[in-house]
């Protein structure tokens, strides 16, 4: 009997433990919105509001970066769950602010050396700072740039050179020129002895003699749109490729939002027309790569489109916006029809006319 009740307090510790550590804290203010604290799932306190500046994050899942105010002076550093301090004055800073974890690792840069590398979830250091850039760990992966030199261009500084690397988190190369772009796939991830025959995928032959292939968001969005949406633009397939809401702009109201049957009803023909009009060779019209507009896709049904510092996930829900140019030169506007990437494919998800005709 001592032995079971020992057993059950074992497992109960243990699941406590594991809950604990699997409560995502969520930041809020103080009362004149000056400094930032966090609080667990329950409304607790776990830290008193004493961070600013670059505390982006507004969920603390692992690891965060912080800057807090001592003594007239300005310190920055990583936090982890477990209260833990490092990466003392070595936050990486890209486009005026700091990284967010991904999957629990976070990037950081060594002042000294001006060198990048990625702490776990335990502020461990997993991949060295040995390289001049590296992207966010991705399927536990992440492309790397070495050995590249730094210049300046004005008031912007470039990279140039070095060599492009895929390593996995434990810092072992998987492929050595590897030609990164921002439309790879990390998590569709495939490997095999020969390339890959999906016109959708890109193959990389790895150290190991095998192809490493991921799916290019581009390539996977044309492929997509010429042989699944254009093919069919009935109203019900329509209905079946747009997201739940959609976003539209109205002057002089700016963005409205409409249930998506509701909005296809009363815009069919418009919407018919402009997409009709992609099959035309004749047609003038692009197509842009982004992320969710955090400010304007607000509510509930789009926060699993955003990080813990409310950044757009574009890594894996990238939008793609088809972009049509009038047909006469001397008209103005452009018509816009974005699209997101779920889990259940492509969805039309905002739309606006150079016309404002959309109701």
């Amino acid at each position: 009997m001592k032995k079971i009740l020992i057993l059950f307090i074992f497992f109960l510790f243990s699941s406590l433990t594991f809950a604990q550590s699997n409560d995502i804290w969520t930041a809020f203010p103080n009362k004149d919105t000056t400094l930032t604290g966090f609080k667990d799932k329950n409304g607790v306190v776990k830290i008193e509001p004493k961070f600013s500046g670059f505390t982006i994050a507004r969920k603390f899942e692992n690891i965060i970066a912080v800057t807090e105010e001592e003594s007239g002076k300005w310190k920055n550093y990583y936090l982890t769950k477990q209260g833990k301090i490092v990466g003392r004055d070595s936050l990486y800073v890209f486009d005026n602010g700091p990284d967010c974890e991904n999957e629990g690792f976070i990037r950081f840069t060594d002042r000294k050396t001006d060198k990048m590398g990625v702490f776990n979830a335990e502020g461990k250091i997993v991949i060295p700072a040995e390289y001049s850039s590296l992207t966010k760990v991705k399927n536990g992966l992440t492309a790397v740039l070495k050995d590249a030199e730094k210049k300046q261009d004005g008031e912007h500084f470039f990279l140039t050179g070095g060599k492009e690397f895929l390593i996995d988190i434990n810092n072992k190369v998987l492929v050595q020129d590897f030609a990164y772009n921002e439309n790879l796939n990390f998590y569709s991830l495939e490997k095999s002895k020969t390339k890959s025959t999906d016109p959708t995928r890109e193959s990389f032959l790895g150290v190991d003699g095998q192809y490493y292939s991921f799916i290019n968001f581009e390539k996977e969005f044309k492929y997509w749109l010429e042989n699944t949406l254009l093919k069919d633009l009935s109203k019900a397939n329509l209905d079946k490729y747009s997201f739940d809401k959609i976003i539209y702009w109205k002057e002089p109201d700016g963005w409205i939002d409409a249930p998506k049957t509701k909005f296809i009803a009363q815009n069919y023909t418009y919407l018919k027309l402009k997409l009709q009009e992609l099959k035309n060779p004749k047609t003038d019209y692009f197509i842009s790569s982004g992320g969710l507009n955090p400010f304007i896709f607000e509510s509930d049904e789009y926060k699993i489109y955003f990080n813990n510092c409310n950044e757009s996930k574009d890594w894996i829900y990238p939008t793609k916006s088809i972009i049509i140019n009038p047909k006469k030169q001397t008209d103005n506007g452009q018509d816009h029809f974005e699209f997101l990437r779920t889990e259940n494919g492509y969805k039309l998800i905002s739309v606006s006319s150079r016309t404002n005709t959309l109701k």
